[in-house]
């Protein structure tokens, strides 16, 4: 039978993983296991996993389990505290270890197969070996006197040790012998029970079906298992297993029974405290994220309340206490998390602790949505309040999601999905504060983050476009650079505008492999401008982002793309951000410095006044600078004078630096004029064109030039 379990394969379970749990569950029992059995258990125990994880799936057989128990007895494991040791391990890593579906009862019934299948192969053992030793008892007895008594006084060694009651009786039901096992069970003692009848022990209800088992042993069968009553010395009922066998003489006539009792009652003990301990989180006492979903569910059926409320607590920057304090003071403040939550809620909310350092709290028919906004404020008002740890008051904020919303007919799944999203809201919102759901904010989210994931899809079918936009000379009009602007022509929602993409690719970390499409997109169209029209090709400007500085294959993709584009160095761009120097390292620099001298130029962009951190920008070796928004808008004709002065003192300090001046967003010629008195060589904008340009485009406009 041993040799049988384990044959069934998990299918999709690593074998690793099985291993590793066969080498713990070894290790849980390996102090009650004898050292003959040692040899073995962990591969004899991996095969016993693939069974147990079978079984407890929805489609699985609970006969598995029990062939798992018998296997323990089969290879002799068969001690009563190794089953106790299984049952403990099983129940409390099974379904997380696996990741199988979280249904409690499932494994409880898997559990107590388990154990009925171990109790079925012990109680066959003992009657294999009662079998034998008397056996060898009757043989012995022809042979020699000797021989008699060492069988008898094996047979009792199994009879008295056994954890099992039993009982010896003749075929009128006359108890002959009972061990100690039996006489605890039933509070008797050897006189009560020696020469007393069987059935008078059993329940009145259930002697009927204790007759029909032994009329079905006189018929022929071998062993009968039944559940039944026993009735104990002071009248207290006792449910018990018991396995009856039959023993016959040598002549076949019936001679006496054997009967072999078990409790349930310490059997279902057991599978109680491993279902409680399954669904109560063990640190703070509160339900564990098991018990939660479970409540969930039941609140959302038919017969659940009209609405609920779903309050999570996330704490925030827990980590940084345990880090600094480490994981015994961290478990002090989870559990002063918990007593918050009982004072606050308790008799209105049912309490769990959901993850490592969140909490849940479902209310059912809450009497409004601001009071439940009222009971979560004060929740985290109390944990405000420091934990003393010596002359250290450890205090936690958390950010809270709310979730108000009928509740029949609603999905778990989705609830969870929902209060999840409301607690990011509160931490990308500040944190310490909280969020109320709000579906249109949400549509609006999954919306946005459907295109984001679907940007990947898009270049690789060719959604996306380089335009340009035009960089005028302010003296003559000609045309000096090209700025590339990336577009996504999407098949259903049209065209985004560069913005729009860059704010997506930066939600999903599209943003690098974009840009190193774009790049090398632009340089070919620019190359192919430079084959056609050589020194009046317009420079390409591109902006270039702090993430693709960090990136390491920029300069090789810069290298690559120029070389494969046959666009010189001179006429590539890059514009860099007013606050990129202080979001890049030193090597980052010393990149940017390496591309600008072998000929690529950089140019300061968006210059706003007041935030540029000089002493990191002057390392930079800077080709221009670009200004737009108010040190251009202020030398409009509308501008005050405060405007005014600013953005002329602005422009007349750059004009010092003595590299080219550039402007965006140039709207008037008014504004047009001012910027060439103050030194401002080339404009984009408003004024010349508000437009992008195709590749065709841009090369009309220099075929005419």
């Amino acid at each position: 039978m041993g040799e049988q379990a384990g044959v069934a394969g998990l299918g999709d379970e690593p074998g690793a993983a099985r291993a590793g749990f066969a080498r713990r569950w070894a290790a849980a029992i390996a102090p009650t296991v004898p050292a003959d059995a040692v040899a073995g258990l962990e591969e004899l125990l991996a095969g016993f996993t693939a069974d147990l994880c079978a079984a407890v799936r929805p489609d699985g057989q609970t006969s598995a389990a029990q062939q798992v128990g018998r296997g323990l007895i089969g290879h002799g494991l068969v001690s009563a505290e190794t089953l106790e040791r299984t049952l403990a391990f099983v129940g409390e890593h099974l379904l997380t270890d696996f990741d199988l579906p979280d249904e409690p009862r499932r494994l409880m019934a898997v559990l107590g197969a388990l154990a009925a299948g171990f109790s079925d192969g012990l109680l066959k053992r003992t009657l294999d070996e009662q079998e034998h030793h008397r056996a060898e008892a009757l043989r012995a007895a022809r042979s020699a006197e000797a021989a008699v008594r060492a069988g008898e006084a094996k047979f009792r060694a199994v009879f008295q040790t056994s954890a099992l009651g039993i009982a010896v009786s003749d075929v009128n039901g006359v108890i002959l012998d009972c061990n100690d096992a039996l006489l605890g069970m039933l509070d008797r003692t050897v006189e009560e029970l020696i020469g007393s009848v069987s059935r008078d022990l059993v329940h009145p209800d259930e002697r009927a079906v204790i007759s029909r088992t032994a009329n079905q042993l006189m018929a022929g069968h071998e062993h009968v298992r039944v559940e039944t009553r026993l009735v104990r010395a002071d009248g207290d009922i006792v449910d018990v297993l018991i396995a009856l066998a039959l023993l016959r003489d040598d002549d076949g006539e019936p001679a006496y029974y054997v009967t072999m009792v078990e409790s349930m009652d310490e059997v279902r003990a057991l599978q109680s405290q491993l279902l409680r301990q399954s669904l109560n989180d063990v640190q703070t006492g509160l339900a564990n994220r098991t018990q939660f979903v479970g409540w969930l569910e039941n609140a959302v059926g038919s017969q659940g309340p009209a609405t609920l409320a779903l309050v999570v607590f996330d704490l925030d920057g827990f980590r940084v206490v345990n880090d600094a304090y480490g994981h015994e003071v961290g478990n002090m403040i989870l559990t002063a998390v918990a007593r918050h939550l009982r004072s606050v809620f308790d008799g209105i909310g049912l309490c769990a602790r959901i993850g490592p350092d969140e909490f849940g709290v479902l209310i059912r028919d809450p009497a409004d949505v601001p009071t439940v906004v009222a009971l979560a404020e004060e929740v985290v008002d109390r944990l405000a309040e420091p934990v003393w740890v010596d002359d250290d008051g450890i205090g936690v904020t958390a950010s809270v999601g709310i979730v108000v919303q009928p509740a029949r007919g609603a999905d778990a799944a989705e609830l969870l999905r929902r209060v999840d999203l409301t607690v990011r809201w509160a931490k990308d919102d500040g944190k310490a504060q909280w969020a109320l759901y709000d579906q249109g904010r949400d549509q609006r989210e999954r919306s946005r983050m459907r295109l984001a994931a679907s940007i990947s899809g898009g270049l690789e079918q060719g959604d996306f476009q380089v335009h340009y936009e035009p960089v005028r000379s302010l003296e003559d009009g000609t045309l000096l650079a090209v700025e590339a602007r990336l577009l996504w022509d999407h098949p259903t929602e049209g065209l985004f505008d560069p913005q729009t993409l860059v704010s997506l690719s930066t939600a999903t970390g599209m943003a690098v492999r974009l840009g190193k499409w774009a790049i090398e997109q632009a340089c070919a169209d620019a190359g192919r401008w430079y084959a056609e029209f050589g020194e009046a090709a317009p420079v390409l400007s591109m902006d270039l982002s702090a993430r693709q500085c960090q990136e390491p294959e920029l300069v090789a993709t810069v290298r690559r793309a120029l070389r494969e584009s046959g666009l010189p160095a001179r006429l590539l761009q890059f514009e860099l951000g007013e606050q990129l120097p202080v979001l890049i390292s030193d090597d980052q620099v010393d990149e940017l410095t390496f591309l600008a001298e072998h000929g690529v130029r950089l140019v300061l962009d968006r210059m706003g006044g007041g935030n540029v951190p000089v002493e990191r920008w002057r390392r930079i070796p800077l080709t221009g600078m670009k200004f737009q928004g108010s040190p251009v808008q202020g030398l409009g004709e509308r501008a005050n004078r405060v405007e005014k002065s600013a953005a002329v003192a602005l422009l007349t300090w750059a004009r010092t630096l003595g590299i080219p001046l550039y402007a965006a967003g140039v709207r008037t010629g008014f504004e047009a004029r001012r910027l060439v008195e103050l030194g401002v060589t080339g404009a984009q904008g408003p004024l010349y064109g508000s437009s992008l340009l195709a590749f065709d485009e841009v090369s009309a406009i220099l075929g005419k030039s």
